[in-house]
């Protein structure tokens, strides 16, 4: 899920310093034992300033920020990628790889960053891809992101393994999508289905790149295996117990016809990495797609998402709306993904920093950066509308540093 963290050492900061270290310089001061109370439990509150999101201007010091903040063993969950950690930094490497080439004199007025993505309009093309337990970064867990989205205009791709219930989250933004592992247990999955539609959800998000869990070393170095006690996968209860998320090799194309039988929303396939598989997610009924490696935290030496859309998009030709998360950091790198093929993109990892460091204000905060950035560069490359990006916009390079 975040950076290029593959040959940070264990116990330093997103820039390499030492924890407890200051992570902006001087007058941050020091990491203190003070706690803050919310939804009536006890959080860290990290240095002095950290909870002020609005002193925060850009991603990259909400990471450092969510770093001061988080127990250890949470932010290496978070941040953390699969085995040696190669195709998380490739997710970010491959934006620096591309230069943006601007057009100039284009009279286009003021950029319009709104799009409308399966029949639902938001105000910009960045969704909050789904993230699981977020009670982790923040006591009010995913209804503070929920509300942070609804204000921000956004759409929330939810998690099934959210530490909240889906209907409390769309209890709190009237822009959602339910993200769902399709369960080997078929009725357990469509009960899912049907309370991700009667909770106002839009679209289903059915994530294709986990028939297995991808190995998070730096979790497993903390002994980090479970949830905290009285956390626990709300939408997994059932009957008195919560279910176990059985990830499954035996899921195939069949099990998304079967989802397909099971409901009218749109269908998104996520995790899509090769043309073939991509050609295959239109011929079994996908309403979009989603280029993805998830966050670097499956297999890893895979390539990065963005690498990977340009063949995506050629095979799909256009029947079917793309979507692209992974490494996306600055405004730049959305117009970037735009030009490459992508409808909209998809951040992770961020929206964990910005509810590590100011819950619904954090998120709101990263979100508001990301929309003034992309308004900028559109701006700036002569672009007034998402619509606009065109490929001739974007060009390979060995590195912009």
């Amino acid at each position: 899920m975040s950076g290029d963290t593959g040959d940070r050492p264990n116990g330093t900061d997103p820039a390499g310093r030492a924890r407890g270290a200051d992570a902006f310089g001087a007058g941050m001061g020091d990491h203190g034992d003070r706690t803050d109370t919310a939804g009536g439990e006890s959080v860290a509150a990290g240095p002095a300033g950290v909870e002020r999101p609005a002193a925060l201007v850009n991603l990259r010091e909400f990471e450092a920020a969510a770093w001061e903040r988080l127990d250890p063993v949470f932010y290496d969950y978070f941040a953390g990628g699969a085995a040696d950690e190669i195709t998380l930094a490739a997710n970010e490497a491959a934006f620096r790889r591309r230069a943006l080439i601007p057009r100039v004199l284009r009279g286009q007025g003021p950029p319009r960053l709104g799009v409308t993505l399966l029949g639902q309009e938001a105000s910009m093309p960045v969704l909050l891809a789904p993230t699981a337990f977020h009670r982790l970064a923040h006591p009010d867990a995913e209804r503070a992101t929920a509300r942070a989205a609804a204000e921000a205009g956004v759409i929330m791709i939810a998690a099934m393994l959210s530490t909240v219930t889906i209907e409390e989250i769309a209890a709190c933004g009237p822009r959602l999508w339910f993200q769902l592992y399709i369960q080997p247990d078929l009725e357990f999955t469509a009960s899912l289905v049907r309370r991700a539609e009667a909770a106002g959800c839009r679209a289903l998000v059915v994530t294709a790149d986990s028939p297995a869990l991808g190995r998070n070393e730096r979790a497993e170095r903390h002994g980090f295996h479970d949830l905290p006690p009285g956390m626990y996968c709300a939408n997994m209860a059932e009957g008195g117990h919560v279910r176990q998320v059985a990830l499954s090799p035996e899921i195939s194309w069949r099990h998304v016809d079967r989802l397909r039988e099971m409901t009218s929303l749109p269908i998104v396939i996520k995790g899509v990495l090769h043309p073939g598989d991509a050609r295959l997610a239109v011929e079994h009924g996908a309403d979009a797609i989603i280029v993805s490696n998830h966050g670097g935290r499956q297999l890893d030496t895979t390539p990065a998402s963005l690498d990977r859309l340009a063949p995506v998009a050629e095979a799909v030709d256009g029947r079917v709306p793309l979507l692209l998360d992974g490494g996306i950091r600055r405004g730049t790198d959305v117009v970037k993904a735009l030009a490459l093929g992508a409808a909209a993109v998809a951040i992770g990892r961020p929206t964990l920093w910005g509810l590590a460091v100011g819950g619904q204000a954090g998120v709101a905060r990263v979100l508001a950066l990301l929309r003034r950035e992309l308004a900028g560069t559109l701006a700036l490359c002569g672009a007034a509308t998402p619509g606009e990006v065109t490929a001739d916009l974007v060009e390979e390079v060995a590195s912009l540093r």
